[in-house]
């Protein structure tokens, strides 16, 4: 009887997923982004899935053009924004403040700076899997991106964009509220997956051993 396989339910320290120390709410980047992935702010967040869900069923379901659909949302905002101006005389309105909707110079420069510190921030870990310094995420990675690669010669673009971003939406939200429960199957398959490897790794090595040739017994 092998000891090891009553070896998962030892007391210690819990085992988070992929080796993680901090929190995930710390490990997703601990801003706005995070806030909304976790649902901290539960209106933007339902707000954020229903214009996600939106989107899809204008352009999956009812058909629509990009081109269209951009004509027919810079139409409807002139219309908006020619009522308001209108009817601000007439019913006592505050006219729309031009000064407050356009964009100040410094809050450009603040959202070009973010962008620009996240694409290195994205190449510099991309360089870094990519030249073989971490072999386990190297791995994963590559597995990924080919399961990934099959999904998406199966279905539409849009329907694998749609649930990637539905995933992004509910499954960090999930975990977080059953992460105890998650990193325990997590830890429990990653061992059994172990354990067969290493079965097939030395009944590999069994077979590369030389053996002589068996005798015949028979007088």
């Amino acid at each position: 009887m092998d000891s090891s396989s009553d070896s998962d339910n030892v007391s210690g320290p819990p085992r988070r997923l992929f080796g993680r120390q901090r929190p995930i709410h710390a490990a997703l980047g601990g801003g706005k982004v995070a806030d909304v992935v976790l649902w901290r702010d539960s209106r933007v967040s339902a707000a954020i899935l229903i214009g996600i869900a939106a989107i899809w069923f204008l352009f999956e379901v009812v058909e629509y053009n990009l081109v269209t659909l951009l004509c027919h949302l810079i139409i409807t905002t002139m219309l908006v924004i020619f009522i308001w101006s209108s009817g601000a005389e007439f019913f006592n309105w505050n006219p729309p403040n031009i000064r407050r909707i356009i964009l100040q110079d410094s809050t450009s420069r603040d959202v070009a700076s973010n962008l620009h510190r996240k694409c290195n921030q994205l190449l510099s870990n991309f360089l870094y899997v990519a030249s073989g310094h971490d072999p386990k995420v190297f791995l994963l990675t590559i597995v990924s991106l080919w399961v990934i690669s099959v999904i998406g010669s199966s279905i539409s673009s849009l329907n694998l964009l749609f649930f990637g971003l539905l995933c992004l939406e509910t499954l960090p939200f999930i975990y977080e509220k059953y992460e105890d429960e998650v990193d325990h199957l997590a830890y429990k398959l990653n061992r059994r997956m172990k354990k067969m490897y290493n079965k097939l790794i030395e009944a590999e090595i069994l077979r590369k051993i030389p053996r002589g040739p068996i005798k015949d017994k028979n007088h």
